[in-house]
């Protein structure tokens, strides 16, 4: 399926969404198409590459805070690489464990092959005498859609 690009009233990109669901907003009149497909028609309307909503919505969340922890996330973060031994990862590991009060944050995990994870175990990485290749970091938003 085709994914629609959906603009702010500013002409700001807001994220993508479906061509069903970009429909869907040209009908409840939320947006108008700004960008069409040239020759191509969905029923009454051309069909949209583009959409611009018609009110201007405020996106200061989106930039005020980074995103929310997520396992999913920190596998992207650190782009499916075990952070001890540079294999593929499929797990997350903390790096303070969580029965020594380390928790789910961006700062406290780091992506890690089994094997790895499993021979840490619940130790620092100084005390598996294991060393992290990466220091973990929160992401950004751009961080994430890469």
């Amino acid at each position: 399926m085709q994914a629609v690009l959906v603009l702010n009233a500013d002409l700001g990109p807001l994220h993508r969404v479906s061509l069903t669901h970009a429909i869907r907003m040209l009908y409840r009149g939320v947006a108008e198409i700004y960008e069409a497909e040239p020759g191509t028609r969905f029923g009454t309307w051309e069909l949209p590459r583009t959409v611009k909503l018609i009110q201007y919505i405020v996106t200061k969340w989106r930039y005020s805070a980074g995103p929310a922890w997520s396992r999913s996330g920190v596998l992207r973060r650190d782009h499916g690489i075990c952070s001890y031994c540079n294999g593929t990862a499929t797990t997350v590991d903390h790096v303070i464990p969580t029965s020594r009060g380390g928790r789910n944050s961006w700062t406290n995990t780091v992506a890690a092959c089994v094997p790895c994870n499993q021979a840490k175990g619940d130790r620092s990485p100084a005390e598996a005498r294991m060393s992290l290749r990466i220091k973990p970091t929160a992401p950004t938003w751009a961080d994430l859609r890469r």
